[in-house]
């Protein structure tokens, strides 16, 4: 794909839940390859429905979505498209009964259909990426909440995704753990991943961020480098949000 053209593409994305929620009121986005994108806005703003949205997790009611150049209301290329996507949520959705290594294990031979060996090999070479390779043959159990979430981000990595989507991975985390996921994060970014971030860590998006998005209401705002962003955001619901979440 050429550098110029975008690896992710919303164009007039609605969708609604039920008759009362209309959670995407006509998202426009592009996202480019290598681009950091970081999501930020109040509680029901519509931010996590996009990213799922983005992986059809949610399918969308009007508009369009385009991934790696593939239209995402074509059904046959769902899964195509969700191969080249990694996520990481909230929760970090590990097997319980598996190791972490068997964890980062599991998907690669189930969609990649890589042999064991292969998987192995991956996942360990993940695993050290985001800094815990001795912890391979422990059980989630046995796991504090940042390393459980690096294991997460492991096997997400270990499917060789073009885009990883981020939906608040600190958010269930106690602070000191906060670090340790944020920096893995930040390392991905400057390797030149394409990520789009939900997150309200406000330090990590002026420092990872090419782009900032604040959304409100189902809609994009506001959207700027962070330099731009943090010191003369454009619109009043942006900077009321500023003033409320930077003392």
């Amino acid at each position: 794909m050429d550098k110029k053209e975008p690896i992710i593409i919303l164009e007039n994305v609605h969708k609604h839940f039920g008759h009362n929620v209309h959670a995407l009121r006509g998202v426009n986005l592009e996202v480019y390859p290598g681009e950091v994108v970081v999501v930020i806005g109040p509680s029901g703003s519509g931010k996590s429905t996009m990213l799922r949205c983005i992986n059809h997790l949610e399918g969308i009611d009007e508009g369009h979505i385009t991934v790696d150049g593939v239209r995402l209301d074509k059904a046959k290329y769902i899964n195509k498209v969700r191969a080249e996507i990694g996520m990481v949520f909230q929760l970090f959705n590990l097997f319980p009964h598996l190791t972490a290594l068997d964890n980062v294990v599991l998907a690669q031979k189930v969609v990649r259909k890589r042999k064991r060996d292969e998987a192995q090999r991956m996942a360990r070479q993940q695993l050290k990426h985001v800094g815990i390779p001795e912890k391979a043959d422990s059980y989630p159990a046995e796991l504090s909440g940042g390393q459980q979430q690096r294991v997460a981000i492991a096997r997400a990595l270990a499917m060789n995704p073009k885009i990883m989507l981020f939906d608040e991975p600190t958010s269930a985390l106690d602070p000191e753990m906060i670090k340790e996921v944020l920096d893995v994060m930040l390392a991905l970014a400057k390797e030149g991943m394409t990520m789009v971030v939900v997150s309200h860590e406000m330090g990590f998006a002026r420092n990872a961020a090419d782009r900032i998005i604040f959304m409100d209401e189902g809609q994009i705002v506001e959207q700027n480098p962070p330099d731009v962003f943090f010191t003369n955001p454009a619109h009043e619901r942006t900077k009321r949000f500023l003033s409320q979440i930077l003392h």
